[in-house]
């Protein structure tokens, strides 16, 4: 099933659909995928898009960007470490640490692309808008499922419609990224269709993007018996390094604006760090903003070590059906 999981075909249109031939030693399939993503006017435009505090005039508060990088960074060291599990349970198929890496650090970087400014309250309002106004003549051309493509639009969504269909190459593959990293990219297998049925509104491909996400996903070996998908394994590590960042440096974030202070914070990293690491750090006579930064950079590297633990004790279950 692996070497379906690790396919390095790259898809330029429906008919047009091709392993990449052209990687060398110094560059493989993968980390070709990373440079596109980074090199992108797409991913630039993230240092314009709030994380979560919106038009902040604190120049230390994070941006989209530079939370896609930091969650690239967790996101390698994650790969690398389940590439050395993945070459040990299955010698035979040579796989190599650091096209995991490459794998789970570029679907990190792109996992933000897609979000309109202000973050998720800029996509409540648009979600908004289209609510108010789905009965409005200039959407009347619409059929029932595009439209809820936009009341209950995600960014998750239109960041796989970015890189697959229209940033470099338009209609025509986007950044022709390898199926791989397409597949690692994606949390929510499903259409806005099922937030009818969850009342959540998650989902990863617009109705646009149908036909090609199942022949993705067929591509990939992802297909459950009864026709829906299950989500590729490493995405569960991509979806781990943007939970670990987003729940730490929120944090330090919310400090820098004086909305918590260091003592409303104590206890939380008490329950990773532990009480005397905590207070050996407070104790410091370092200004509080890098005692956090010392916390923040100790508590990550803790949590991406457990991840790894339930990833490997829950491997055969996410080989499974479970979603």
């Amino acid at each position: 099933m692996w070497n379906n999981l690790l396919c390095k075909k790259r898809y330029y249109g429906l008919d047009a659909i091709e392993a990449d031939k052209n990687e060398d030693y110094f560059r493989s399939s993968f980390h070709k995928d990373y440079d596109r993503i980074i090199f992108s006017n797409s991913f630039r435009r993230l240092s314009k898009k709030t994380q979560v505090h919106p038009l902040s005039t604190n120049d230390h508060v994070h941006n989209r960007l530079t939370h896609s990088l930091e969650v690239a960074s967790v996101g390698r060291s994650l790969g690398l470490r389940a590439g050395v599990f993945l070459q040990t349970k299955y010698p035979e198929l040579e796989i190599n640490p650091y096209d995991v890496a490459y794998i789970i650090q570029t679907a990190c970087l792109a996992h933000d692309i897609g979000n309109p400014p202000f973050g998720h309250a800029g996509e409540e309002v648009i979600k908004e808008w289209f609510a108010k106004h789905k009965d409005g003549y200039f959407l009347e051309t619409l059929s029932k499922e595009q439209l809820n493509d936009f009341t209950n639009l995600d960014g998750n969504a239109q960041s796989f419609r970015i890189v697959s269909q229209l940033e470099n190459n338009l209609f025509s593959g986007g950044l022709n990224l390898t199926f791989t990293t397409l597949g690692t990219l994606i949390k929510y297998p499903y259409s806005s269709n099922n937030c009818i049925n969850t009342g959540k509104s998650k989902f990863n491909y617009f109705q646009s993007e149908t036909k090609f996400f199942r022949l993705l996903f067929t591509e990939l070996g992802l297909v459950k018996s009864d026709g829906t998908f299950k989500r590729h394994p490493l995405s569960y590590l991509m979806e781990a390094a943007d939970d670990i960042c987003y729940g730490l440096l929120d944090l330090q974030d919310a400090f820098e604006l004086h909305i918590i202070t260091l003592e409303d914070i104590r206890n939380i990293f008490i329950l990773i760090c532990g009480k005397e690491e905590v207070d050996k750090i407070y104790s410091n006579n370092d200004a509080d903003i890098k005692k956090i930064s010392r916390l923040v950079a100790f508590s990550i590297n803790i949590l991406a070590r457990h991840v790894m633990e339930v990833f490997e004790e829950n491997f055969n279950s996410i080989m499974g059906d479970s979603t």
